[in-house]
């Protein structure tokens, strides 16, 4: 620790700080524009200067480190008139016509800078200038004339999401950000994440959804859980008269520290079904309105008589995923309990850990991989924030092996393409092992005796050369931190990866750097409950379908028309209200709490956002007021529930 003093302040800080982080941590704010929490400071807008006892110069505070005994003043008379002159300057360069912008009035910080220099007016004429506006991109609107090259989005960009997609182009007064190589932003290579958005200080980068509906001080802000996938990143919902106005990241959040994609962030708002607001029976071949009681009624009929199945989202919470195991399997002795993924990228992870207990790593690691083996999963499609984690080092040194049967779009970010044959990712993760035993390269050794046949069998059933598979190895056996990524697969793929894992790290410490992907947002969750197995009717059973407001996959719509009587608990309308004789609404992911388990075993609470129209319950209400009808109590403890397997990564309720 270090005591520096800020405007006649003492504080300690730890050693390392910023001048800025500083004052933040003492609640003294130094005004800044190019500066962010979530961003490497570079020191551009020159708002943010303070004047330290024995330097010549203003300094400016996002880049300097404190020092022992260190004096700083932060609102002397030249600082004012200082940066009165940089924002004199700023306004100066652009169009910036604050009554006509949507985020004047309190949610530009432009704006509250010059207030709170005590600016009324511009002393400087503007430019007029006419820069094209772009409106190509499906989420955003980029106008550069409301832009002040703060370099934030660009920064956001290549730091968090590790795309590189915005830059500046030209030089001096004709500075412009631009996508790739000045395209529209609507045909660039943008993953729409939407960071450069939430980062932007100005009107710049205007989100088109929540564009003129409401200051921030009017929006009431939830703190809660994306329920995307399994990688469990933390969000601010953003509401207004009980409707979803915009989602952001949380820049506090342990997972993803703010970062979004384009699940998490956009597609929620773009949801266009049609919603369920009342429950209804099919009557004489079509479904028509019912009361509450009518349907209670029905269904507790139903699920009493004849055999059982159920089947359920990954998107329900833990809460409610425990209460419909204990319900149907428990209680009414179901033939079939399971989820819509039934157990597909969870079941043979959780298998081999309950043979050699968890083993997997943490998320964090990623974030430190000098070399990533990511084995049949494409981030770029999906959990796209783990991808985030590592692929915003791959120009800093880190590296990237892909091993996939299928056609991946991170071929093009990777050092290596490992693509074998389909159904032989086994064979070529034993090569992998193999090459590393046989050039001396294992820090812990596998005592491996097939060494050369690994390889020629390799080489012969996988597809790929003996250079590349040779190359890999050495790569990932030289690493320092490697990490192993991986999708679905079955249980000696699994065991195979462990091996390697533990083959290429340093120490036991590092021996967990292998994490699994794990599907929906509580595909962890229905693992640790023993909800994965597959999902076959024989015919003529009762069927009780707990869709929530999850998409039902194809695959299953045909197996579940086998099922005599449909009951579905779901929030829209979609093929499931054709094939269901009962249909029970309920509510969506921002009209319900509950508790959620990312795919490393950290257990997270989303909270509720808005109210369910018409007062639908929401998915554990209804479960229990089946229950109920049936006298049945549903009391087992989710926390005890979830304790009771290994499934790979160690469960962390916080």
């Amino acid at each position: 620790m270090v005591q520096i003093t800020i405007n006649q302040q003492r504080i300690d800080v730890p050693e390392g700080m910023t001048v800025m982080q500083a004052a933040d941590s003492a609640g003294i704010r130094i005004p800044r524009l190019c500066a962010h929490k979530a961003l490497t400071p570079f020191g551009g807008c020159r708002l943010c200067v303070v004047e330290v006892e024995g330097m010549r110069v203003p300094m400016a505070s996002c880049t300097l480190p404190v020092s022992e005994g260190m004096v700083v003043e932060t609102e002397t008379e030249s600082l004012k008139k200082s940066r009165q002159f940089v924002l004199t300057m700023l306004f100066s360069e652009r169009n910036h016509f604050c009554p006509f912008c949507q985020v004047s009035g309190g949610d530009c910080e432009l704006q509250n800078a010059a207030y709170h220099e005590e600016m009324t007016h511009w002393p400087i004429q503007p430019g007029w200038n006419e820069f094209p506006v772009d409106t190509s991109h499906p989420y955003f609107v980029l106008d550069n004339n409301r832009c002040i090259l703060c370099r934030r989005c660009v920064s956001a960009c290549a730091e968090m999401a590790g795309n590189f997609t915005l830059s500046v182009a030209d030089r001096g007064a004709k500075s412009m950000i631009v996508a790739d190589t000045d395209i529209p932003l609507g045909e660039s290579s943008c993953i729409k994440c939407g960071s450069c958005a939430q980062v932007c200080p100005t009107g710049a980068l205007i989100d088109r959804f929540s564009a003129y509906q409401s200051h921030d001080r009017n929006l009431e802000e939830t703190s809660s859980v994306c329920v995307g996938c399994s990688v469990g990143c933390a969000v601010k919902v953003m509401t207004r008269d009980n409707r979803l106005v915009r989602i952001e990241g949380d820049w506090d959040g342990a997972v993803n520290g703010g970062v979004l994609c384009e699940l998490g962030r956009y597609i929620p708002l773009t949801e266009s079904r049609p919603r369920l607001t009342t429950p209804l029976a099919r009557k004489n071949g079509s479904l028509e309105p019912v009361s509450w009681d009518e349907a209670l009624t029905l269904a507790q009929s139903r699920l009493q008589s004849g055999s059982l199945a159920a089947l359920a989202s990954t998107r329900l919470s833990v809460e409610a995923l425990t209460a419909f195991k204990e319900l149907f399997e428990t209680k009414l002795a179901a033939q079939l309990t399971t989820t819509l993924e039934e157990g597909r990228a969870t079941s043979a992870t959780a298998k081999y850990a309950e043979r050699v207990g968890n083993f997997e790593g943490r998320l964090d690691l990623l974030q430190t991989a000098d070399v990533v083996l990511c084995v049949g999963a494409d981030i770029n499609r999906h959990h796209q924030v783990a991808g985030f984690l590592f692929k915003r080092n791959l120009n800093n040194g880190a590296n990237l092996i892909v091993i996939d049967s299928a056609e991946t779009t991170l071929a093009e970010r990777a050092r290596f393409v490992l693509a074998p044959k389909a159904d032989a990712t086994q064979t070529l993760i034993l090569a992998l092992q193999a090459v590393i035993a046989k050039e001396g390269l294992e820090r812990k050794s596998l005592a491996l005796a097939d060494v050369e046949s690994r390889v020629e069998k390799a080489v012969a059933e996988c597809g790929v050369s003996a250079e590349a598979l040779t190359q890999s190895a050495r790569l990932l056996a030289s690493a320092i931190t490697p990490v192993i990524l991986y999708g679905e697969a079955d249980e000696a793929t699994v065991e195979a990866l462990h091996q390697l894992a533990v083959q290429i790290a340093a120490t036991d410490e590092e021996r967990n750097g292998i994490l699994a992907l794990k599907g929906g947002a509580n595909s962890q969750a229905a693992s640790l409950l023993g909800l994965e197995r597959p999902f076959r009717l024989a015919g003529g059973e009762t069927l009780y379908l707990a869709l929530s407001d999850d998409a039902l996959p194809q695959a299953l719509a045909d197996e579940i028309r086998k099922a005599e009587f449909v009951v579905a608990q779901a929030s829209y309308e979609s093929e499931v209200a054709e094939i269901a004789d009962l249909v029970l609404p309920v509510g969506i992911w921002a009209e319900e709490s509950g508790h959620f388990v990312n795919l490393d075993g950290r257990v997270q609470k989303a909270q509720k956002a808005l109210d369910a129209p018409n007062e639908i319950p929401d998915n554990l209400n209804l479960l229990n007021q089946i229950a109920e009808r049936m006298n049945i109590t549903l009391n087992a403890d989710w926390r005890e529930a979830v304790r009771q397997r290994n499934v790979g990564a160690e469960l962390r309720i916080l």
